[in-house]
């Protein structure tokens, strides 16, 4: 009996926020499919280094950029460029969420606009940068039909909203906004345009919250699943939606929350 492949043979991948997390099992896992990945980071050196040097230094490249603007992402994909030479993938990975509560009547100007910056803002260069990339280039061989894949990482935050965090969910439903603008844009020349929707997942920006006494268990009691993914349960729908077999996805947003949330 023989697998059924998830390969990226042959491909050009950019992962932002790949130093931990989801990001990090992204890379581990677009390495192990075949792909030579450049992945972002902005201050887990250490973390970086390792992660590159796990997966192999010829297959596998950290940078460090700040992601705040989109001249940041435009900066960050010209980089990558140069890294291997061409650039088939894009998974915008990284992000903020600030932990502590703000009400609406006290979200600071500030807060709203870092958010905004760094969570969308660095989006729209980042994916403005890959696309005329991706035109100009030929397509990578094997797959004369598809371009390149572009992937978002939303949130069921941008779905239903998040209480005293809307600088957070205000970003991750524009994300979903921006998946089916571009997909209906971009598909008719190539370049596939999808979305991965978390619910919560077990990673250094939720720890705090799950583990709480009292919030944790309230978290888990909202999942039918009953308990917060793992990151690779993330980062696997990731790459099959990069991969050939999801060669007739697009503007899709899917949704990986243990059931949480049900959204068509």
């Amino acid at each position: 009996m023989t697998g059924v492949p998830l390969l990226l043979e042959n491909k050009v991948a950019l992962i932002t926020g790949g130093s931990r997390g989801i990001g990090a099992e992204t890379v581990r896992l677009f390495v192990q499919a075949g792909a030579r990945v450049v992945f972002s980071f902005q201050k887990a050196q250490d973390r970086a280094d390792a992660l590159a040097a796990e997966c192999g230094a010829a297959r596998c490249v950290a940078l460090r950029q700040e992601l705040a603007s989109s001249n940041d992402g435009r900066a960050l994909v010209g980089a990558a460029i140069k890294t291997f030479g061409r650039l088939d993938i894009l998974v915008v990975n990284h992000g903020i969420w600030p932990p502590h509560d703000a009400p609406i009547a006290t979200l600071p100007d500030k807060q709203w606009r870092q958010t905004l910056g760094v969570n969308l803002d660095s989006v729209f260069g980042l994916t403005q940068a890959a696309v005329a990339q991706m035109e100009r280039q030929n397509p990578a061989p094997g797959n004369s039909e598809t371009r390149g894949h572009i992937v978002l990482i939303s949130s069921t935050a941008g779905q239903r909203g998040e209480a005293f965090h809307a600088d957070y969910a205000v970003t991750k439903g524009a994300v979903i906004s921006l998946t089916k603008s571009l997909s209906s844009e971009l598909a008719p020349r190539g370049i596939r345009v999808n979305c991965v929707a978390p619910g919560w997942v077990s990673t250094e920006m939720s720890q705090s919250t799950l583990e709480h006494p009292e919030l944790g268990p309230k978290v888990a009691a909202g999942i039918p699943v009953g308990r917060a993914a793992h990151p690779r349960e993330i980062a696997g729908p990731v790459l099959f939606l990069c991969t050939p077999l999801a060669g007739f996805i697009s503007g899709e947003v899917l949704n990986v929350n243990g059931g949480a949330v049900l959204a068509g």
